[in-house]
């Protein structure tokens, strides 16, 4: 390696050896070096004798701090060479053993161009720094006559730039009659001159030559510095052949082998590097190097090597052939670089990409690359199964104990999903709650639909009994279940994203059925999603082209007087007609349209109940307007109520607000928190569709409502179903005893009616009365029922 830096430089290579006989170090000198001196082998005891006298003293002086310290050093000596007085470079570092004590000093020397030679400039300058006598080399190296010289400023023949920082140098220099150097490029820019000055009674003699070959020299000395800087990489430099057993054997290493590799250099000079291999070296890698060195070329691989003591690295290995000059190959030369912290943070970094920090699955990311793959034009298997898992209401167990047990919890469920498959199959965390499992064909198994629909139940069996299993977690035992969704593909399955929307449509139906379930993908799911999402992008062109309206349903009282109406919006759909709200009202809710469109049903009602206030035969109806649970849990709600009344200017009596009862399954102290309010502002409250869904007797009474209403499904078979009628008596009687006004809804027969005047009701809502009518048909639906009351 030393011979490959020298002809790369021009520079010769010394070792000093400290560990030699005390006190008596060793010189070891290269052919090179030899060559450049023009002597004998100076190898022998360090006394440096090429070394002139005066500078001696001061290398030896940096030679011992370097010893004791450690220190590097960069000095300019005078040597004798070849009988003639040479400038010379001399850099030295030292060389630690494993207790960190220099046993050797590794260094170069690098010759400059003679000092003195007849070629020089020589100058005199006199107590002003001015040339008062130049040589005719003066003339040569400068360009310029001496008579042009003669009485000129000596900073003058360099750059503007930096005369006055020169002019100020050499008259310190002057006045203080010390001797001066440095170096600096002339007035053309084409010379890089170095100054020596030595001051004498009445001036300055001063040295001028050519350093621009030394400049040239530094840049080849830069090149040495990068060469013995990669010296801390692992350099291994081998025989040619054999290249099978028992290998090439080695014939050199540097110290930075001996410092990774744990191996002394006298344990592996003659052995094969193969010594270097262990269980996790990769086999492809060393075919790939056998192959590149059979064929004399170079190779670069990033390998796993082995220290002596058996633990494994990673070493970026570039392995180069070596020719004499007859063009015949004689050595190979392995310069490794040890990349095991880079591979480790390739690794991190890999896992933080592909990886669930919680539960150390697979996330979405990897998922998608794993399934893509088992669609590719070439799949390993015939088809698989994608199973989609949901928590079942795992957002209470984070609001009521808090995330710290969630994420308990899910780390519980990654171990037991894991545990249901086998290794080939992947389990991975899309993120939340959810979870999804890809099967692959067993060993032996074609990956047909029915094989894979039949093991996907098996494992979706095993999941459902793993995840209903009670969890320990810090001060309770948790019991959850999961939901489901499977869909099976084959070798011509649809693209990755289709099949994880049909796992994802099943897995919701498996919710819709009731949760703690399976539920198999039924192209029918994939109907019904699309025709929602066709729903969903009509209500959207709706919305902008305002294709809404409000028809209004008279309520009545027991005497067939109308005290109010319900505003029931309307779609006005150009192809389809006027479409009631149960057909788009869920969609909208979806897609939180339901927020503008509550908003406009709002404002559109108190503007009519502005228009009617100004109307002597109207303006006591009021009108109830349905509020979705979506729209009434928006923080802002409360507020947006009371700024349609102001707005509208109306009193806010004559407005009900008709809420359903699934605002009671969550954040129900906030629910009666915003009733309060509206209570308070003098709004009326309905609880629409009494008995319908979630009510509790418990939550009833501290609601602030005025009304309740008893769904038209009681209403339609009350002659018929002792059960309906119980129910419907049992409302009445319910309101009552709350004090709270009730109204039927879907009252057709006048025989319905009387059953429930009977009992006790006091507001009745249907066609018996009127249908919903838009608001013109209406105002002259309640001229004729004035008329009628009239008479």
């Amino acid at each position: 390696m030393a011979g490959l830096l020298e002809a790369a430089t021009g520079a010769g290579v010394w070792r000093l050896d400290l560990s030699s006989a005390p006190g008596s170090p060793r010189l070891r000198a290269s052919p090179r070096l030899s060559l450049i001196l023009g002597c004998e082998d100076p190898s022998g005891p360090a006394d440096f004798g090429f070394v002139l006298p005066p500078w001696r003293q001061e290398l030896e002086a940096l030679l011992r701090r370097c010893a004791v310290q450690g220190l590097p050093f960069d000095h300019e000596v005078q040597v004798q060479a070849a009988g003639r007085r040479l400038w010379a470079r001399v850099l030295g570092q030292a060389v630690m053993d494993t207790a960190q004590r220099a046993h050797q000093i590794e260094g170069v020397m690098l010759i400059a161009e003679p000092q003195g030679a007849a070629d020089d400039a020589l100058l005199t300058l006199d107590a002003d720094g001015r040339i008062n006598f130049a040589n005719p080399a003066a003339e040569r190296v400068l360009g310029l006559a001496v008579t042009v010289l003669q009485g000129r400023p000596f900073w003058d023949l360099f750059l503007r730039t930096g005369r006055l920082r020169l002019e100020a140098r050499v008259r310190a220099a002057l006045a203080r009659r010390e001797p001066l150097t440095f170096e600096e490029a002339d007035t053309s820019q084409r010379l890089w001159l170095a100054f020596r000055g030595e001051p004498f009674a009445s001036g300055m003699a001063v040295h001028l030559h050519d350093a621009t070959g030394a400049q040239q020299a530094q840049e080849h000395l830069r090149l040495l510095e990068g060469s013995i800087a990669r010296l801390n990489d692992l350099v291994i430099i081998t025989e040619v052949a054999p290249y099978d057993e028992p290998g090439p054997r080695i014939v050199f290493v540097n110290e930075a082998f001996e410092r990774r590799t744990g191996y002394a250099r006298e344990e592996v000079l003659g052995r094969s590097p193969r010594l270097l291999q262990g269980p996790q070296t990769q086999r492809d890698r060393l075919d790939q190097i056998r192959g590149a060195l059979q064929q004399w070329r170079p190779v670069r691989v990033d390998l796993v090597n082995h220290r002596k003591d058996g633990q494994p690295y990673w070493v970026d290995l570039d392995i180069s052939p070596v020719w004499d000059q007859a063009r015949r190959l004689t050595h190979w030369v392995a310069v490794g670089r040890d990349i095991t912290e880079r591979k480790a943070a390739e690794q991190k970094i890999r896992y933080l990409a592909f990886y669930d920090t919680l539960t150390g699955l697979p996330n979405r990311q990897l998922l998608l690359e794993r399934l893509q793959d088992m669609l590719a034009p070439a799949p390993a298997a015939d088809g698989g199964a994608l199973m989609f898992i949901d928590l079942d209401n795992f957002k209470v167990l984070n609001d009521t104990l808090g995330h710290e047990h969630g994420d308990l919890l899910l780390q519980q469920v990654g171990g037991r999903l894991r545990d249901c498959v086998s290794e080939a199959d992947t389990v991975a965390r899309l993120g939340g709650d959810e979870f999804v499992v890809l099967l692959q064909p067993r060993p032996g198994e074609a990956g047909h639909p029915a094989t894979m629909t039949a093991a996907a139940q098996g494992v979706a069996e095993r999941v459902l009994a793993a995840l209903g299993e009670p969890y320990a977690l810090p001060g309770t035992l948790h019991h959850s279940t999961c939901s489901i969704g499977v869909t099976v593909f084959g070798k011509d399955a649809e693209s990755v994203s289709d099949l994880l929307k049909q796992a994802d449509l099943a897995m919701y139906q498996a919710k819709r059925l009731g949760r703690n379930t399976v539920c198999a993908f039924d192209p029918e799911l994939q109907a019904q999603a699309s025709a929602s999402a066709a729903l969903a992008a009509d209500l959207r062109q709706a919305w902008r082209e305002h294709q809404f309206e409000l028809d209004y349903q008279p309520q009545v009282d027991a005497t067939g007087c109308v005290t109010g109406v319900e505003a029931l919006v309307r779609w006005a759909h150009p192809v389809r007609g006027r479409l009631a709200p149960d057909l788009f009202i869920g969609a909208a809710e979806e897609t939180a349209l339901i927020l503008p469109i509550g908003r406009w049903v709002l404002d559109t009602a108190c503007a009519q109940l502005a228009q009617w206030a100004g109307e002597p035969e109207r303006s006591h109806l009021g009108i109830a307007v349905n509020v979705s649970a979506r729209q009434f849990r928006h923080p802002d709600f409360a507020e947006g109520v009371t700024e349609a009344i102001a707005r509208a200017g109306i009193a806010p009596h004559l407005l009900t607000l008709e809420l359903t009862e699934s605002l009671m399954v969550d954040g129900f102290e906030d629910m009666v928190s915003k009733m309060t309010r509206l209570k308070a502002l003098g709004v009326g409250l309905a609880l629409d569709d009494f008995g319908m869904g979630y009510s509790s007797l418990a939550y009833l009474k501290r609601l602030p409502l005025d009304q309740l209403k008893i769904d038209r499904e009681f209403v339609k078979d009350l002659l018929v179903d002792e059960t309906d009628a119980a129910i419907a008596r049992a409302i009445i009687v319910l309101a009552q005893s709350l004090h709270l006004a009730v109204v039927a809804e879907g009252v057709e027969t006048e025989a319905q009616r009387d059953f429930l005047v009977r009992e006790g009701c006091t507001g009745f809502q249907g066609f018996l009365y009127c249908g919903p009518l838009p608001v013109a048909a209406l105002e002259q639906y309640l001229g004729g029922a004035s008329q009628r009351g009239a008479t």
